[in-house]
């Protein structure tokens, strides 16, 4: 635990998520660019319940972000084809843009930071980083189940368990 929120200050002494932001370009606050990065990480349009489930947030904060997105231009609202009450939400082309850039500079900040470290060592970085996030996340995901939630996180793939 101490080293988890050792990790956790470096990264927010050092407005690791705002310098990203500003690498973008843009002056988005971390929820929006978090709505932006789903949108963008995502193989097709997301309903807003889907990037509320995927951010692990509630839907009413979501709406909120992609209304200021969609303001500026960063987000647009499609039809669904298989429900045409409802809307899909996906990044314009500059919104698209934004959060690559963003991604970029995150990817590029901890190559950087990793850049003295063996092949191996970044191998399995990578891969029980993997582990983790999908462990953590299916432990989860039965937690919500005993509980009656839903607990989709859209990022993980398969637990460990599975593979």
């Amino acid at each position: 635990m101490p080293r988890l929120a050792q990790l956790s200050n470096a990264l927010n002494r050092g407005r690791l998520a705002e310098r990203a932001t500003a690498a973008a370009g843009f002056s988005l606050d971390r929820p929006a660019m978090g709505v932006l990065v789903t949108l963008h990480m995502a193989d097709r349009p997301l309903r807003v319940g889907e990037i509320a489930e995927r951010m692990q947030v509630v839907g009413p904060h979501v709406t909120r972000q992609v209304q200021e997105l969609e303001r500026r231009g960063l987000v647009r609202r499609i039809a669904d084809p298989h429900d045409r009450r409802a809307s899909l939400i996906e990044p314009t082309p500059d919104g698209a843009d934004a959060a690559g850039r963003y991604a970029a500079s995150l990817v590029g900040w901890f190559s950087e930071a990793v850049a003295d470290w063996s092949d191996q060592d970044r191998d399995d970085l990578g891969r029980l980083l993997g582990r983790l996030v999908d462990d953590v996340t299916a432990r989860m995901n039965r937690l919500d189940q005993e509980t009656g939630e839903t607990g989709e996180t859209g990022g993980g793939g398969a637990p460990s368990a599975a593979r």
